[in-house]
């Protein structure tokens, strides 16, 4: 065998049986095994397809793998330019051995190495330059200018609000409406517990006390019975957190709101575009916050947007936004205030990435219909959800593997990664991580939190992913699955 670990991955001796090729092809993930002689050289080529189609055609795995093989091949020097290996590439060769003066096989090229398919990037080839272009050339680059209040406004437009502003990042957005709505030191605010870690951090910051709350099993956010069921004298608001772009049950959810007096700020971060009953997300509660960091739906590199109902809130918040400073007399601090302010620049781009906006979410349907349609054949995937009241942005198209898959979720990202596809794993529960362990009731167990983290995995899903790199995706969950299961049959 050669001194690199990938290769050697590849490689199975012309002794060995069909099943021992079938096995190297279930541990390397990529379909394929290269067959070497005694003394190391390449003599043939064994793919998933051609074990497939030797078994329908009733040899048996202990029989040779040279009976399999194909000895037509692809083969290349490892001295060959990156020209010409590129060159080679088609639909059916997706893996080059590259061979040394002996005819021994020292590495390999494939699609993957050349080209990765990232979870989530963004697209800027609107008016993004343009925008930015008029505030250099302007000079209006910091929190002054035209564009700031743009992008304001028209974005509170889009979601139904009354008052929006702009800020530095979707986390300063949640805390800057908890402090507007003066949630602070002795009040609970309750949180699902499968969300991202902004969530609960803005609570802390306003030093009021997070409540974490079990999911919905139907649409993985915040549970209206666990809610009702934790709710107390100190219960200050409520924080749904729309997940992955499915909107929380928001009536019910406001019902308890309603017949409590409590807040409800909602963190629609990765639900931009989403519907819950045909309104906007982040319609519904006293606040609502968005992101726009760079694997948002929409982006502004980093930025977010707080959304309030009552106006007299909404001139708190700006007041607390631009450090505490009184709007009529400049430099006079009437409160101790934050740094949270968004610049031209980044709502210049903002203001572009939002004329698209519908563009960009049908895009999201678009990728999740084609996923849907794909993995609905795989044997132990379940699809995310879009309750019949939902309309999902999908923002990352997110699936849960049972135990029929046959194998781990983290074992699967690994084995996709080998393939040249990213993936994610759903959030961790915050009731796990250290700093939040503390606010774990007695008793309280997340059931449905717990097991959906441990199984979810994010596929990619950036609106400027191809048809061809979604096939690739589909074909990567294909392959690895149906390799495995082979496998594990025999």
């Amino acid at each position: 065998m050669s001194h690199n670990p990938e290769i050697d991955d590849l490689l199975v001796r012309d002794g060995g049986t069909i099943r021992d090729a079938l096995a190297v092809i279930d541990h390397n993930a990529q379909g394929i095994c290269f067959v070497v002689d005694g003394g190391g050289k390449l003599v043939g080529v064994i793919t998933d397809g051609d074990i497939r189609r030797a078994l329908i055609a009733g040899r048996t795995l202990q029989q040779p793998l040279t009976d399999v093989m194909e000895r037509n091949f692809t083969a290349l020097p490892v001295t060959a330019p990156a020209e010409r290996i590129q060159e080679k590439f088609t639909s059916a060769v997706r893996h080059i051995p590259l061979l040394d003066e002996r005819g021994v096989p020292v590495d390999c090229a494939n699609l993957s190495r050349a080209h990765r398919i990232q979870v989530m990037s963004p697209q800027l080839d609107g008016n993004e330059l343009n925008y930015v272009t008029e505030c250099m050339r302007t000079g209006w680059i910091s929190s002054q200018g035209a564009f700031v209040k743009k992008f304001e406004a028209q974005f509170g437009e889009r979601c139904a609000m009354p008052h929006a502003l702009a800020v530095s990042n979707g986390t300063v957005a949640i805390h800057l409406a908890l402090e507007a709505l003066g949630v602070g030191e002795g009040d609970e605010v309750i949180v699902p517990d499968l969300t991202f870690a902004a969530s609960i951090n803005t609570i802390l910051h306003a030093r009021a006390t997070p409540v974490i709350a079990d999911v919905h099993p139907d649409t993985w956010t915040l549970d209206p019975a666990e809610v009702e069921r934790l709710i107390t004298p100190r219960t200050k608001a409520i924080m749904p957190v729309h997940l992955y772009g499915h909107p929380c049950h928001m009536d019910e959810l406001m019902a308890i709101a309603r017949k409590h007096k409590l807040f409800v700020v909602e963190d629609c971060a990765e639900a931009l575009g989403a519907l819950y009953k045909g309104k906007p997300v982040g319609s519904f509660g006293d606040a609502a916050t968005f992101s726009f960091f760079g694997n948002k739906t929409i982006t502004t590199g980093e930025g977010g947007m707080t959304l309030f109902r009552d106006p007299a809130v909404a001139e708190r918040a700006i007041v607390l936004r631009d450090h505490g400073m009184d709007k009529q007399k400049r430099y006079w601090h009437q409160m101790v205030g934050y740094n949270y302010r968004m610049t031209n620049v980044q709502a210049a781009i903002g203001v572009a990435q939002l004329e698209r906006l519908d563009e960009f979410v049908q895009a999201k349907r678009n990728l999740a219909a084609v996923y849907n349609a794909g993995l609905a054949a795989i044997a132990g995937v379940t699809l995310p959800p879009e309750e019949e009241w939902a309309f999902n942005g999908f923002w990352l198209y997110s699936c849960i593997l049972g135990e029929s898959f046959g194998m781990q979720r983290d074992e699967l990202m690994e084995k996709m990664m080998r393939n040249g596809v990213e993936t994610r794993p759903l959030f961790y529960p915050l009731h796990e991580m250290p700093p939040y362990r503390e606010f774990v009731l007695p008793g309280q167990r997340f059931e449905v939190s717990t097991r959906l983290s441990q199984a979810g995995i994010s596929l990619p899903s950036s609106v400027t992913i191809t048809a061809a790199e979604q096939e690739s995706v589909l074909n990567a969950m294909r392959s690895i699955h149906g390799t495995r299961k082979l496998h594990a049959a025999v």
